[in-house]
């Protein structure tokens, strides 16, 4: 289930973000205090537009899991402007095809609530994982990029990027 930020979700927020497994496609693990500033921002930007990064958690037991949703990236990209679809779950909860579920229904949110024409996401080219949850989503992978935020001398500073048109979503 997606949903606002609460206060009790910032301490699981900030393991995650501080476990390497997790981070491993990121150039550096946070801090508390840095993963509470996304998800204070996380949080802000739902409260103003109404969609964003939202709190994932189990639906049985309503276990903070991570986040799912959408982001309008801050950072000049290549393809800017766009909106992006993009999850960060515990490791524990990998391998359960908990982000692909996530990811369709914040999908949904873009196309047939906010109209959007283009859903984008992108990631290390190293990240098959997050890879292949787009492929399952039908995104079309669609290019390279350097990310502009990643070290120039870092192996994860290339991403690749998959698009997914209005006109294709469900097909």
């Amino acid at each position: 289930m997606l949903r606002q930020w609460t206060p009790a979700d910032r301490e699981p927020f900030a393991a995650l973000n501080a476990d390497a497994r997790v981070m491993e496609f990121f150039p550096a693990l946070l801090t508390r205090a840095e993963s509470d500033a996304i998800a204070d921002r996380c949080e802000s930007l739902i409260r103003e537009r109404g969609w964003g990064f939202w709190a994932a958690e189990l639906k049985a037991s309503r276990e903070f899991i991570g986040f799912v949703g959408l982001h309008t990236p801050a950072a000049a990209l290549p393809f800017s402007p766009c909106v992006e679809i993009g999850w960060r779950l515990s490791f524990s909860h990998w391998g359960q095809g908990l982000a692909s579920e996530a990811a369709r229904g914040a999908l949904r949110v873009g196309f047939m609530t906010l109209g959007l024409q283009e859903i984008v996401s992108f990631t290390a080219v190293k990240n098959v994982r997050s890879r292949a949850v787009m492929e399952r989503l039908q995104m079309c992978e669609s290019g390279t990029f350097e990310h502009p935020q990643v070290p120039e001398d870092s192996s994860l500073r290339l991403h690749c990027l998959y698009r997914l048109p209005r006109a294709h979503y469900g097909a």
